[in-house]
């Protein structure tokens, strides 16, 4: 989540008035994220979270994470549910954006979560793997293999100011991934985006799952891919393969991993290391002046691709033979 267009406190209660919601009470800006605009909205009633979705969200692409939230809370996931307002529309428009509000998880996102939580991490993966099967609603994912190129060429440029051959790396690992990706595995819907700020936790509990902002139908096994990358790492870089045990163990507690979704692992992990190592260097040259959001550091991302690619097998994540 982040904050790129501002609200005033008229416009959000003139919003807020096409609601039967209550009052406005409170609000403010939420700094966390690289999308939309999000706003943590107190009412006379409950509280909410208000969304402003940014350019680079296509309105075309509303409905599907709208209806997917509804699908998945039928059933059975935890996930915030979009509010409908008194006409029954689930979109409305403040400050020149499309903007919807849905409902507010209880629970806290983790700074530094354990194998506990990667075991209910990988657990809720899966479920959700399972409950979006059947979602009508279909949306190709855009930063997937084919949409890298694009980001490379408008970064390489400038890539080696962040770090001295950068480009290089970046061009090397593209055409080897294009080249190579896997293919024939089992699809559906991925969240594509589920760092440990977009899951809340009581105690080890995972509580819900938020902002499905990035969702899309590509391989499950990537999703996958996109989870060790994001909660098995430690903050030096080094890959934690209790946590990774253990998140792995919890999906596949709910759906086994096929081997052709084993064996390609390595391969999805580096290419998940790929496209956020890119959306960062994108985002990080290019931070919209004015905007209340901190851009993340895409050299993170440098060393767990680098990491990735010594992988051998999947075991060296933690999958069990």
């Amino acid at each position: 989540m982040a904050v790129y267009t501002d609200v005033t406190a008229g416009a959000l209660a003139d919003f807020l008035a096409r609601y039967d919601i209550g009052t406005l009470t409170s609000y403010h800006g939420i700094a966390e994220g690289v999308e939309n605009s999000n706003f943590l909205v107190q009412t006379t009633k409950a509280t909410f979270i208000l969304t402003l979705y940014e350019k680079r969200v296509a309105r075309e692409d509303l409905p599907f994470f709208i209806g997917l939230m509804q699908h998945l809370a039928a059933h059975g996931l935890s996930c915030p549910q979009p509010v409908a307002a008194r006409d029954g529309a689930m979109l409305g428009e403040l400050a020149d954006r499309p903007a919807a509000m849905v409902t507010f998880l209880p629970g806290v996102s983790v700074r530094r979560p354990t194998a506990a939580h990667c075991l209910e991490l990988g657990r809720g993966l899966a479920k959700m793997h399972l409950a979006g099967a059947d979602f009508a609603l279909k949306r190709a994912n855009a930063l997937s293999v084919g949409g890298w190129r694009p980001l490379f060429e408008a970064a390489h440029g400038r890539a080696d100011e962040v770090a001295p051959g950068l480009s290089a790396t970046i061009a090397d690992e593209l055409g080897e991934l294009e080249s190579h990706w896997p293919a024939g595995l089992p699809e559906g819907v991925i969240h594509a985006d589920l760092f440990p700020d977009n899951a809340f936790f009581l105690d080890e509990r995972l509580s819900g799952i938020i902002d499905f902002y990035f969702a899309c139908n590509d391989l499950l096994a990537y999703d996958v891919a996109i989870c060790l990358n994001a909660w098995c790492f430690e903050p030096d870089g080094a890959y934690n393969i209790t946590k990774g045990r253990a998140l792995l163990a919890g999906y596949e507690s709910a759906r086994p991993l096929t081997p052709e979704e084993g064996a390609a692992l390595p391969r999805l992990a580096r290419g998940a290391a790929l496209r956020f190592l890119l959306t960062r260097l994108v985002d990080w040259l290019n931070v919209p002046e004015g905007a209340l959001v901190r851009p993340k550091d895409p050299l993170e991302y440098l060393k767990k691709l680098r990491f990735h690619r010594a992988v051998e097998t999947a075991r060296d994540y933690g999958l069990a033979a």
